[in-house]
């Protein structure tokens, strides 16, 4: 293994910062707070829901320089080595002026108590550095992590839409390039403080070496999940095993008949490739978390979470995705491809042997002969967990009839999980009402749900069954809308 760092190294606005000794755990949010005295960001959940902790954080992409919203309260400061780190109190200009963002929200009347704002302010201003005319639409999306309880959305949409009208020029990244490409570095970093120790390596190689030599390693991916075991399960995590560094496991590839799709794809890389298999996935890849969760979350993490509930693997296992798995050989690496459906074996019990991590998704294209739909039901429309997601996938042969099906949900058991029973209710059927009633009459044979805070074991087997006359629906009677977001957009436009 490379000689490893033992200084975390990143930009704090302009500034340099090294930091010797650090806790693996330590937040971003605790960390702008309590050493630096950067009270702009603040902590309302301590969960990645509210949004009240947003920050910006710029990273090298193949080179590039990219800039993204994510919740500074559920983040480990180590993990921003290499990046450069932006806070609300980076906004204003050298002689005191407001950001263009900042000054629309106050021309917009944009804020009222005003603890949120500075979240709202840096959500906007990553949509400002990104994009030079956004829609309505793609800026709700952008706010849809904001959670504001007095204000209300309409003026802070407003001032989004006022924002980008100004023309102003946005900033010149090449210095911040260069000073980031001056960070980066092939050394794994290794840090220690009096929390416990934190490495982050560079190889899938390295990575595999660091969790054969500490077996009960905490591996973090974008710490969606795990920034919670902290911050509200209050867990010590001694050794924190950071796969941010591993440029390998960000790798999303098109082989054709399949995609692949490295473990530390975020879920807002991962969601244009797969909306280009199905347009409900986008859908559901909308709906994930907020736009810092999907900036920060991955999709091997989704999946090696292990929760009955995670978005991700109900679709994936519906299109027949596979799972690569990989551990330290004698001879380099160990790779083991399974079905997806089998690393679930009980709740929050996976298939992955000592050693092994999650390296790779394979997810099949579906065939120009494949019905496909996916459903996500929640609570609430954006940011919510949920109550019950179905995702199916069935292949009808030259005479109308179903050949082969793939019925996969979450929130039915302590995993995500085929419903077999219904799937043999569907084959040798014609895709129809018959056949759905069939199937839904099986799905209790497959399920024995729980009743917990979300949902009510009756209601999630009512709409699994519902799930699949929706399907049905949306592949016969086009005319029919089925989707909320659908009556959304009649409301909007008429």
């Amino acid at each position: 293994m490379s000689t490893m760092r033992d200084t975390l190294r990143f930009l704090l606005g302009d500034a340099l910062i090294e930091i010797a000794n650090c806790d693996p755990t330590l937040t971003v949010l605790d960390w702008l707070r309590l050493e630096r005295r950067l009270t702009g960001s603040k902590e309302g959940c301590a969960e990645g829901d509210c949004g009240a902790c947003t920050v910006v954080v710029g990273r090298l992409d193949g080179g590039w320089l990219r800039y993204e919203a994510i919740n500074a309260c559920i983040r480990f400061l180590p993990t921003l080595d290499g990046c450069q780190l932006l806070t609300v109190e980076h906004l204003k200009g050298a002689d005191g002026s407001l950001h263009p963002v900042q000054q629309a929200m106050v021309d917009g009347h944009g804020s009222q108590c005003g603890f949120c704002t500075p979240g709202i302010v840096m959500s906007l201003f990553a949509l400002w550095l990104n994009e030079d005319a956004p829609s309505v639409s793609r800026i709700e999306d952008a706010l849809a992590g904001n959670l504001c309880r007095c204000t209300g959305y309409e003026p802070i949409i407003a001032a989004a839409q006022r924002m980008s009208a100004g023309g102003h020029e946005r900033p010149d990244r090449e210095a911040v390039t260069a000073r980031l490409h001056d960070l980066a570095d092939d050394a794994p970093l290794a840090l220690s403080g009096p929390g416990g120790r934190f490495f982050a390596p560079v190889t899938v190689a390295g990575l595999a070496d660091l969790v054969a030599a500490h077996p009960q390693a905490t591996l973090v991916a974008g710490a969606t999940d795990v920034g919670l075991w902290v911050t509200k399960g209050m867990r010590r995590l001694d050794p924190v095993i950071s796969l941010g560094r591993v440029t390998a496991l960000r790798e999303i590839a098109d082989r054709g008949d399949h995609l692949v799709f490295g473990a530390m794809a975020t879920h807002a890389e991962v969601r244009p490739v797969l909306a280009s298999l199905s347009p409900q996935l986008d859908e559901l890849m909308r709906r994930f978390g907020g736009e810092q969760v999907r900036n920060a979350g991955t999709i091997g993490g989704n999946v090696a979470n292990g929760s009955p509930i995670g978005d991700l693997p109900p679709a994936l296992i519906a299109l027949g995705a596979r799972l690569v798995l990989a551990k330290a050989a004698p001879d380099g690496l160990a790779r083991r491809e399974i079905p997806l459906e089998d690393f679930f074996l009980d709740y929050r019990k996976q298939d992955r042997r000592e050693g092994e991590f999650v390296e790779a998704v394979i997810v099949p294209r579906p065939g120009p002969d494949a019905l496909i739909h996916v459903s996500k039901i929640s609570k609430r429309f954006d940011e919510d967990i949920s109550a019950v997601c179905g995702a199916f996938w069935l292949r009808l042969d030259a005479g109308g009839r179903i050949a082969e099906a793939r019925l996969a949900y979450g929130g039915m058991a302590g995993t995500p999980r085929r419903a077999a029973a219904a799937e043999a209710a569907l084959i040798g059927r014609h895709w129809d009402e018959a056949a759905v009633d069939a199937a839904i009459a099986a799905l209790s044979s497959d399920f024995t749900p729980l009743s917990d805070m979300r949902a009510s074991a009756g209601y999630r087997l009512t709409v699994a069954g519902n799930l699949l006359r929706r399907f049905l629906i949306e592949t016969t009677r086009p005319d029919v809308e089925t989707r909320v977001a659908g009556q959304f957009a009649v409301a909007a436009h008429g």
